[in-house]
Parts: C-alpha cells; structure tokens; sequence
C-alpha cells in the first residue's frame, strides 16, 4: 500500500509541477501572437536579404489578408455555442445525464459525446461537452469534477478532422485565396474525400473515439482524491419572462416564434437545394449556414436567440483581435527578397532536406503541433504553415490532402495542453485551466502516438 501511495504521490507532483511550469511561462495567446510576430520578423532580417523596413512592409500588406476567413472561424464558434445552449439540447442532455449510473461511466459518456460533438462541429462540441458535464454533475455523485471538464475538453481532439475542420474545408473551398495561403501549391479545390473522409483520417478519429474515453475513465482517482463539484457552480441564471399583456409592439415582434420559423424555413430550403446539387461538399459558410438557422429555430425566438447569441459572441473576441496579426505574419513568411528568397522558401527546403515521402507528413505534424502552442487557432496555423508545408510536400511528393491534414491534426494535438480553446469550456464549467492540465497532458502524449501511426500506415 505504501508503494501504491508512494507512486500517486509522484503522479500528483508531477502533474502539479506541469500545471505550475505552464502558469509560469505561458502568457496570454494575444502575446503569443505578438511575440511569434517579432520572432519571424526577426528571422526574415537575418536569414534573408530583405530590409526591416521591406519586412514591416511585408507584415502590413499580409495584415488585412484573412478579414474573410477570420469572420468565418468567428461564426463557427458562435453559431455552434449559441445552438449548444437552446432549450432543446439542454433538456436531451438532462435526460440523457439522468440514465448515467456512476462516476466511471460518466467520465466515459462525456468523453464520447463531447468527441462526436465536436467532430459534427467544433464550436458546437466544445460548448455541449462543458454543459453535458455540468448536467452529468448534478445527477451523478462521486464524479470527480476536474476529469469530467477535463473529459470533455479531450472532445475537442478530434474536431480538426471533423466536419468542421478548418483546414479540410478551406481546401475544399478552392479559390485564389487557398492559391494564396498555400504560396501557389495549391491552386484547386481539394474535395474532403481525399481529407476529411480519407481511409487516414477515419482510422485516426475512430481510434480517439475508443482511446481517449477508455483512457478519461482509467484516469479516474481513487475516493479519497476525487474533488465533487462545488453546488453554487451548478445555479443556473433564471430566464426572464415578459408578460404578454405588457409586451410593447416592438417587444411582441422580438418575442415572436413566427419571425423564427419564416427564416429558418427559407435557410433550410437552401440548404436542402445546396445538398441536393452539389452532394455533402461541406464548407464553411455550409457549417455555418446550418447551425446559424437551426439555432434560431430551436430557441423559438428572435429574443432568445439573440441574448443567446450576445453570451456566445464573448468567445469570439481572441480570433477576430488575433488573425489580423497571424495574416500579418504570414506576409512577413511569403515576402521575398531582392532575390527572390523568403522564410516560407527556407523552411520548406529545410523539410524536404531532412524528409522522405513517407516521413514528411509525421515531422510536419510534430512541428505543427509545436507551433500551435504560439499560434493557438487552427486559421492562425495555417496562415503561417501552409505557405511552408504545402510547397515542401508538393516538392517531396507528398500530396496537399496528406500535407494538410499534418498541419490541422497538429493543430488540434497540443490544444489539449494550449488553455486557449478551453477557455469557453472552463467558464461554463466555472473551473481553471490548471484544474484539468494534468489529465490533458497524458492525453496529449497517448493520442500523439496514435495520430503518428496514422500517418506512417496510410
């Protein structure tokens, strides 16, 4: 028993030093931005023949370059929180909390539903988990709370090779501006049989779906450490009810369900028209489109889909003040000099110099993965990697779908121990990131080397 006691103790240290390490040295994501900024600038000057004034002319010709894509990743994160918290999911998810029997069993159901969320779509899934969990925890007792937010954040691993991946999606946007982002690599649509619903990508996902939740409930503490939740956590704020009878004509129309339906009826007949023309070729305005006006339906009104909506939006803040600075970046990675050389240039070399065909997808996800932890959004990675990666693979062989599901399976790897994209989840929860980095980071590590052996076999 000693032992036994003695090896927890370990485990506890070690995560808490994790936890203490990451609170100590890593600031805030907009920093990072700001100092992944000066870093690359810095780079262009030495390594290339171009003046500091011809780079800062770099960084403000990219700066403005995604104002598209960024409104885009904006609607998908608020579209998917706003739909999450309509009235209908809340009350499948308490029905479906009240049928979970124990703690184990909880931790291991969050887990899936969380992943499945979030692969259907990632803003959607990374707020139902957290409002799942916080439904299982008042059903539930003796779940402990940390691994059950901790549970459904691990969800959001999988998310880039869902539906509503970024990156699949924006190749299979096509356009000049995928020609542009991937510095003329890629220069046709690339349809999401080739990414998304390659044989690649379905064994990695499936394989989270049995290995992540299996490990979440193998994590689970012994009863003398687990930590319930604090019940004050748990007090929903009451919805406001406005008489009828006292309803300005203003506030009637607001409150109106007909309103509601008319436009839902007119987007879901487009979205029907769409599906049956052009097939299940998702994008992202496709994504969007869906959840925008399913969420209206399902809160009934305009009101409530608007105080809805102005909670959601609060997450959404990081992404629009952030890619601006991320296209800047990339301007500064895509920028040549008098000869004709830039940094996307050098480091696309550098890949394929040390690659094979068969290595390349592996190494460009572990370098992919160790820059989302200075670029924490799946559009800032690939504003500053396509440029690089995709040129390389091209290059060495390596097709675009395979290249660019490197960079988003990267992407999505080391969010598990980047609390940036848990931030919307902590606050529903009413947790701290330093509550779940510990679990977080096993998961970090198992599921690292079950997406690697994905790339090495297909």
């Amino acid at each position: 028993m000693e032992n036994v006691k003695e090896k927890k103790g370990l485990f506890k240290r070690f995560t808490s030093m994790c936890v203490r390490v990451m609170e100590r040295w890593l600031p805030d994501p907009f920093i990072f931005c700001a100092l992944l900024t000066f870093i690359v600038f810095i780079g262009a000057i030495f390594l290339t023949k171009a003046t500091p004034l011809q780079v800062i002319g770099f960084w403000a010709d990219g700066f403005w370059s995604l104002l598209a894509f960024s409104m885009q990743m904006a609607l998908v994160l608020v579209t998917g929180h706003t739909l999450a918290s309509s009235r209908l999911f809340k009350k499948m998810l308490s029905t479906f909390a009240s049928g979970i029997k124990g703690p184990k069993q909880a931790i291991f159901i969050v887990s899936i539903v969380s992943a499945i969320a979030c692969a259907l779509n990632w803003g959607f899934g990374l707020v139902i988990g957290a409002i799942f969990a916080k439904e299982i925890a008042k059903k539930v007792k003796g779940v402990d709370y940390r691994l059950l937010i901790a549970s459904a954040y691990t969800g959001f691993l999988v998310w880039h090779g869902g539906l509503s991946g970024s990156i699949p999606l924006q190749l299979a946007s096509g356009g000049e501006g995928l020609a542009k982002q991937t510095a003329g690599a890629v220069t046709e649509a690339v349809p999401i049989t080739q990414t998304l619903f390659s044989p690649m990508n379905i064994f990695i996902v499936v394989g989270l779906l049995i290995i992540v939740p299996l490990l979440n409930t193998a994590m689970f503490p012994s009863k003398d450490e687990v930590v319930e939740v604090d019940p004050k956590l748990l007090i929903e704020p009451e919805e406001v009810v406005i008489d009828s009878s006292k309803m300005t004509p203003a506030e009637k129309i607001e409150n109106s369900r007909v309103v509601s339906i008319l436009l839902s009826i007119m987007g879901f007949i487009y979205i029907g028209y769409y599906l049956i023309t052009k097939g299940f070729a998702l994008n992202l305005n496709l994504v969007n489109f869906i959840f925008l006006f399913l969420g209206i339906l399902l809160h009934g009104t305009p009101r409530r889909y608007l105080n809805a909506l102005a909670e959601a939006i609060k997450g959404a803040g990081g992404i629009l003040l952030q890619f601006p600075f991320y296209a800047g970046i990339m301007g500064i990675m895509v920028g040549k000099d008098s000869e004709g050389v830039s940094l996307a240039i050098l480091m696309s070399n550098f890949f394929v110099n040390i690659s094979t065909e068969r290595t390349f997808p592996v190494f460009s996800f572990i370098s992919a993965g160790v820059v989302n932890f200075f670029v924490p959004s799946g559009g800032g990675q690939w504003a500053v990697q396509a440029p690089i990666v995709m040129p390389a693979g091209q290059a060495i062989g390596v097709s675009a779908a395979k290249s660019a599901m490197a960079i988003a399976w990267g992407d999505a790897w080391t969010n598990m121990i980047q609390p940036f994209w848990a931030l919307p989840a902590l606050g529903i929860a009413g947790l701290g990131a330093k509550d779940i980095m510990g679990y977080c980071l096993i998961v970090t590590v198992v599921s690292g080397l079950l997406i690697c052996a994905g790339f090495l076999l297909f």
